[in-house]
């Protein structure tokens, strides 16, 4: 039997059950309601009553989990609810919150799997595997990474070029457009350039698509005085945060049939600018947004 408990009728219930409530994320339930004559039934029923501490408390945290669900916008699943509780200075574990999570029916829809959308079949050069998948440079604009993605609306394809840095994840440029074409992904870069102020050196990563093989677009590499890198053929894990951002995007409630592309384009636009960059926690940033992780790594 665990250090806290005393044999013996002495026992007041109250107390046998507030033992059992501190140990339960350690040891079974029924087996510890065995140890020292309850009934697990009996227990359930004391943890609901208006006066049970562990009732009240649940309350309080569905409250909370109610609020952080919002703040993701009901994409965030257990660990990162855990988080934004915690900043609160609330100690609670994450099998708890996933419990109550589970209670209250908030579900996050799985992600959907990778599929390939490269025109990596041309002639052009292709640079070789220099960020060799080390994504976590130790400053700000030493290695960017770079692709597209479809978006299917009712009028047809919206293509989405983005720009991240992988020291924060953060989008530094985005371009979008009804064809994709080379512009696509220059306006991306160029949005990136403006918006960062790089020096020479930087490592730009891609896939092999056309677009980023394109004499336009290593020229302006070659302007920019950027050192190309590119995944190896038909290997999405060597650009896996952008593929990962995507992949969160089109999960996190834009993965719609959108009516129209400029319909498209404003959802876009405020899930990159208004929530991503700025509110939605990484946990490999320690579970803060990109913006909170540059402001405090500077």
């Amino acid at each position: 039997m665990p250090v806290g408990l005393t044999d013996g009728d002495s026992v007041a219930m109250t107390a046998r059950y507030s033992w059992i409530q501190n140990y339960q994320e350690q040891y079974s339930v029924e087996k510890m309601a065995q140890a020292i004559d309850v009934t697990p039934s009996g227990y359930y029923a004391w943890r609901k009553m208006p006066h049970s501490p562990r009732h009240q408390e649940n309350e309080q945290l569905k409250q909370d989990i109610l609020e952080a669900w919002e703040q993701g916008r009901h994409r965030y699943e257990s660990p990162r609810i855990t988080q934004i509780i915690r900043q609160k200075a609330v100690l609670v574990g994450h099998n708890r919150i996933a419990r109550l999570m589970r209670e209250m029916g908030l579900q996050v829809k799985p992600k959907k799997r990778w599929k390939m959308t490269t025109q990596s079949k041309h002639r052009l050069p292709v640079a070789e595997n220099l960020l060799a998948r080390e994504f976590r440079p130790t400053q700000v604009n030493q290695r960017w990474a770079g692709d597209i993605t479809y978006i299917l609306t009712a009028e047809g394809w919206l293509y989405l070029a983005v720009v991240l840095d992988l020291h924060s994840r953060k989008v530094v440029g985005w371009s979008m457009a009804s064809e994709m074409k080379t512009t696509l992904v220059l306006d991306a870069l160029n949005m990136a350039v403006v918006n960062r102020s790089p020096g020479p050196g930087l490592l730009f990563h891609s896939d092999r698509g056309v677009q980023y093989a394109s004499e336009a677009f290593r020229a302006r590499l070659g302007e920019l005085r950027f050192v190309q890198s590119m995944s190896r053929k038909g290997n999405c894990w060597d650009n896996a945060c952008v593929e990962s951002f995507f992949g969160s995007m089109k999960q996190e409630g834009y993965g719609i049939l959108y009516q129209s592309r400029r319909e498209a384009r404003i959802h876009i636009f405020e899930y990159i600018e208004g929530f991503y960059n700025r509110q939605r926690l990484h946990s490999t940033l320690g579970y803060l947004s990109p913006e909170t992780f540059e402001r405090r790594s500077a």
